[in-house]
């Protein structure tokens, strides 16, 4: 496993950031590490990479316990922190050749991190110069400096415009072709754009860990907008075969929810001609990740 977390916890305080927290990442996983702010997200990213310890439980990454070899770890990780820390007075190549220096890297690594980050075009520029995605490429850059196995990404393309974000969503895809990559956001669209699987941590405790696909495909409810030709009683409505509920939206049109993942259109099309009504629109919406999300992490 590349990543292995046993009954992790700890507290600040009196506050249980992490509670008995397990699971297990395999080589080459792109994993979204989900949660409401608050829920433990960075403080778990921070004891796996060493920057603070658990106060119980076992941790390791490529193999090395996080508190027994934290050199082996560190060794093993790039993390880009939720704050990118740069210094603004440095040049990006100026800045790359400073971490190189700290790890130990053969300077030639630093054009090719640059070239793989899409940075050419402002590498001759210093740091304070660049607009924040250029900036999330350098810090992407500098934990990329010694081609480690992981990544660990605690909010990448916070405060991007939707162009510098779908380009470090393509950076990071890319990357996770030959890496393991667990990655923590609150975009939704990201996830589902970029990663296998959610990790869903909520008030400290995993709530969720499934295959992106299985967790979309477990979901036994299906949601169908509809609207009628003419006005419609609920009592009617609710004698349609596994129906759950019924929400009217406006006027004539309707949400309606049934307890299975068969698709219900024809049978609500069929409904709508037997009672005499028509059919004017009738479409599929069914749950996203962001539906899911709200529903793991309600209070």
């Amino acid at each position: 496993m590349s990543i292995e977390v046993q009954n992790i916890s700890k507290n600040y305080g009196e506050q249980k950031a992490l509670d008995a927290v397990s699971f297990s990442v395999k080589k080459g996983e792109i994993v979204g590490f989900l949660g409401p702010n608050g829920a433990g997200k960075s403080t778990l990213m921070k004891i796996l990479t060493t920057y603070i310890t658990a106060d119980s439980g076992e941790a390791s990454v490529n193999g090395y316990n996080v508190s027994g070899a934290p050199k082996d770890v560190q060794k093993s990780v790039g993390y880009l922190p939720e704050h990118n820390p740069l210094y603004l007075d440095l040049y990006v190549r100026e800045y790359l050749s400073f971490n190189a220096d700290v790890y130990k890297v053969a300077k030639s690594r630093i054009n090719e991190v640059i070239a793989l980050t899409g940075l050419t075009p402002e590498s001759h520029k210093k740091i304070g110069e660049l607009s924040k995605g250029y900036r999330q490429r350098v810090g992407l850059a500098t934990a990329l400096l010694h081609n480690p196995d992981v990544l660990i990404l605690d909010e990448p393309t916070t405060g991007l415009d939707p162009n510098q974000l779908v380009e470090i969503r393509d950076l990071i895809r890319n990357i996770g072709k030959d890496k393991t990559v667990f990655l923590s956001t609150h975009i939704m669209q990201e996830v589902e754009a970029i990663c296998d699987r959610v990790i869903i941590i909520n008030n400290g405790k995993i709530v969720t860990d499934k295959k992106l696909d299985n967790l979309v495909s477990d979901i036994q409810e299906q949601v169908i907008e509809v609207e009628f030709d003419k006005e419609i009683s609920a009592d009617l409505l609710a004698t349609i075969p596994n129906i759950k509920s019924y929400q009217n939206i406006q006027n004539t049109i309707w949400t309606l929810t049934f307890e299975t993942n068969d698709d219900m259109r024809p049978t609500v099309f069929d409904f709508a001609q037997n009672n005499g009504f028509r059919t004017l629109q009738l479409a599929l919406k069914n749950k996203n990740l962001e539906q899911i999300f709200r529903e793991k992490t309600k209070k």
